[in-house]
């Protein structure tokens, strides 16, 4: 994969921060990503320094580990990262269902292993750096293995109707598909959303609704690769 051949859907060079606590991984992402042809901005082992190192930069994707040395959490990580305007892919071992699970209802765009080729580990990060899902088996193991998990109660139509637009469908297509008014189909995806909010499992943009659409079986979701919610 010659330099500079992977970039972002708008033409620009994808962005990369990477949080792990152990060099060696970090250094070895950093080369992976650099022949790639993806800038990598910042490397730090927590991620408070991982930040700090960002001096106001914000990339496209920090790819973080699940469990940090500093005793941070999954949750604590995420959300910091978030509110720089990051999105997150979990790079870990991935055996820790929990964590995994804590990571994903953070808002993790998705998770792949440490074990996973580096061309897989690329493929990842430039469809985090899309904006969409990554929807792999271990999302999945991690949401199949959770007995508890919260489901949303939908009716028939609004699964209809999520189906089609967490599919990338645009609202007004969907509509057309179910033979509803654009504003019904709209009602029916607000009513959605405030479902999954009174389960814990808020869905505030599109990518959120694919999220939940492949935990709760409406969409399978299980490729290797992301699905274009744009």
């Amino acid at each position: 994969m010659p330099r500079g051949s992977v970039t972002r859907y708008d033409g620009a060079v994808v962005t990369v921060a990477i949080i792990d606590d152990h060099e060696s991984v970090r250094l070895g992402i950093e080369a992976v990503c650099a022949h790639a042809g993806y800038q990598v901005v910042a490397s730090a082992p927590t991620a408070v320094e991982c930040i700090a190192a960002l001096n106001g930069v914000v990339p496209d994707v920090v790819v973080l580990d699940l469990s940090l040395s500093d005793g941070s959490t999954p949750t604590s990580n995420i959300h910091a990262v978030q509110a720089v305007g990051a999105h997150v892919l979990i790079h870990s071992i991935a055996d820790r269902v929990a964590l995994v699970r804590e990571a994903l209802a953070a808002g993790a765009s998705g998770v792949i292993p440490k074990s996973s080729p580096t061309d897989t580990v690329i493929a990842a990060i430039g469809t985090v750096a899309r904006g969409e899902a990554l929807n792999n088996i271990e999302w999945a193991s991690a949401i199949d293995a959770d007995s508890d998990f919260a489901r949303a109660q939908l009716g028939r139509r609004e699964r209809d109707v999520l189906h089609l637009y967490a599919s990338g469908l645009p609202l007004k297509t969907v509509a057309m598909q179910l033979g509803i008014a654009y504003s019904t189909a709209r009602e029916h995806i607000d009513r959605i959303r405030v479902k999954y909010v009174e389960v814990g499992r808020p869905a505030p943009t599109k990518v959120d609704l694919l999220r939940r659409a492949v935990e709760d079986g409406i969409l399978p979701g299980l490729d290797q690769g992301g699905t274009d919610v744009s």
